[in-house]
């Protein structure tokens, strides 16, 4: 049984036995004098070595060296449980995909918000099912098989090779499947390593995946609306959509690290608060420059989130 002092520790059938003759040995001398009473139970203490021997309490190692063992939440067997896992995530993510794909083609957002609501939320909805994946290192491959899966689909849309224009109007900015190649795709990859690399227990993938759905969505869906004041070094960008961005990057990746911490994945305190809201700022401040136009924010967002986390966490 592990404790929550971090302690592990070991009951056998001896020490079950044990514990319950000692019980009855002192019910049956109570009614002895005191003297009596104390004299037993020095002498049962001091020879009952197997109450003692037989639980041992060992400090656990640290999270990052001891072997978790492997999650069974939906199904005994451990792969079996991940690949319900998957199944589960990829419908999941499917029907979110499919709701914004059928908004679109419905006309009933603009196409700009409607891409928005697109990299808001399909990020953030899946790493949702993150704890359904085992503790080994299989659940996280498990769990990047769709992102891996969306990678190739935004190539060969990209390419041309598949036509699909509720996925090309649903992601690109003006129609064009050749758009898919860039955001879309480094959006998709970023998901796939967060989950490979750094997985739920980093505090990294939480502030790359964070920053980059809430933060950077909301950046722009803010910025149209409230950005009448443009930053000087990029009239492109507004310091509403900046604030936005750091404001909701930092709040999402608080919300996931209190998510992943109930089910013990990760450990929350203050220090990653702090260390959440210094990414939120700067990747904001690096999405304001004119170079990450050029380069695309989903591109620069990440990387900047993982560099300033690697240092910070």
């Amino acid at each position: 049984m592990e404790s929550e002092m971090g302690y592990t520790i070991r009951f056998d059938s001896v020490t079950c036995v044990s514990s319950l003759t000692l019980l009855t040995h002192f019910t049956l001398i109570s009614h002895s004098s005191p003297n009596f009473f104390s004299l037993k139970l020095i002498s049962h203490l001091t020879s009952s070595s197997s109450l003692f021997s037989s639980t041992t309490t060992t400090p656990l190692q640290s999270p990052s060296r001891r072997k978790l063992p492997s999650a069974t939440m939906l199904h005994h067997d451990p792969f079996v449980s991940d690949l319900f896992a998957t199944a589960i995530s990829g419908v999941v993510a499917f029907s979110c995909l499919r709701l914004w794909e059928e908004t679109a083609k419905r006309g009933l957002f603009d196409q700009k918000l409607n891409r928005k609501l697109v990299h808001i939320t399909m990020g953030l909805v899946f790493i949702l099912c993150w704890p359904l994946f085992g503790t080994d290192r299989w659940g996280s491959l498990f769990a990047a098989f769709f992102p891996g899966v969306n990678i190739l689909r935004m190539l060969v849309i990209g390419l041309g090779i598949w036509k699909d224009e509720a996925t090309v109007k649903s992601m690109s900015r003006f129609g064009d499947h050749r758009e898919l190649l860039k955001g879309p795709l480094y959006y998709a990859a970023t998901i796939t390593l967060a989950s490979i690399v750094y997985w739920r227990t980093s505090p990294i993938s939480t502030a790359a995946i964070c920053n980059l759905c809430a933060g950077d969505g909301m950046a722009d869906v803010i910025g149209r609306r409230f950005g009448r004041k443009k930053i000087l070094y990029n009239k492109n960008k507004s310091y509403a959509g900046s604030i936005a961005m750091a404001s909701s990057g930092f709040l999402a990746s608080i919300g996931y690290m209190w998510y992943f911490s109930s089910f013990g994945f990760m450990v929350g305190s203050w220090k990653k608060v702090i260390g959440f809201l210094v990414v939120s700022v700067i990747s904001a401040v690096v999405e304001s420059l004119p170079i990450s136009t050029d380069l695309d924010d989903n591109l620069t967002v990440p990387l900047t989130s993982i560099l300033v986390g690697s240092i910070v966490f």
